[in-house]
């Protein structure tokens, strides 16, 4: 199978980010990727391709881009971009992705999922809250905090993973700073009272961010471990 795998930018595709993709026509299954604080760094574009090679549309839409920021990648920018924009603003860019995933790359609506890291994770409770036509969500370490809900976070992943109706699979670390187990767990509890498929890992020596490279707590075996969950679970699901 051949793969076509390129840059995405506003002037010449309409929207910024990543792309990759079977070569050929056809609808097929499709994964959106929602990147994590630093925007989208290099491992994106690996693992976007991997999944391509197993079938899928993949989109990795710059959020940071899509707001008028330059660069490829916005590491050590993410905490002042996510004070600059509200929840509200960034899903209204993410689902002007979802649709570019669905309309121009031709990806099956049925059989698409969505996959996040850290900000991008949490951000995606929310998102596939209000598309329930979602098939399915991964998330590595959703950034959840323990926090009231303000006009900056409307809504709180406790009170809206209940309402989720596609099948999620959540990775959560053990020596999380943003989500600490204390919080993992009531939100775990909120997850399987949606009724749907769930599946939870729990790894008691994982950092935030083990899946990363460009991460302080980057840890290769257990990015190593959680890809074959992944890949699998999407592939059972989509």
């Amino acid at each position: 199978m051949r793969v076509v795998a390129r840059r995405l930018t506003l002037e010449e595709d309409g929207i910024p980010g990543y792309v990759a993709h079977p070569e050929g026509g056809g609808p097929r299954p499709g994964v959106m990727m929602v990147h994590h604080a630093h925007g989208v760094t290099a491992d994106y574009k690996i693992d976007a391709y991997q999944l391509a090679t197993l079938g899928f549309n993949v989109l990795v839409p710059s959020l940071f881009n899509m707001f008028g920021v330059p660069g490829t990648n916005h590491i050590g920018q993410g905490a002042d971009l996510q004070a600059k924009h509200s929840d509200s603003e960034f899903l209204v860019k993410m689902d002007e992705a979802w649709h570019y995933l669905i309309e121009r790359l031709k990806s099956d609506p049925a059989r698409t999922a969505c996959l996040g890291h850290c900000m991008g994770g949490r951000l995606l409770i929310p998102f596939a809250a209000d598309h329930p036509q979602v098939r399915a969500i991964v998330l590595y370490y959703p950034s959840v905090r323990d926090e009231p809900e303000t006009s900056h976070r409307p809504r709180h992943a406790f009170a809206l993973a209940r309402t989720l109706r596609c099948a999620s699979l959540v990775f959560c670390a053990g020596k999380d700073y943003i989500a600490t187990p204390a919080i993992q767990g009531p939100l775990w509890q909120s997850f399987i009272a949606n009724g749907q498929l769930v599946e939870w890992h729990f790894f008691s020596d994982a950092n935030h961010g083990f899946r990363h490279p460009d991460n302080d707590g980057y840890q290769p075996h257990y990015a190593d471990l959680a890809w074959p969950l992944v890949t699998s679970f999407l592939e059972r699901t989509v």
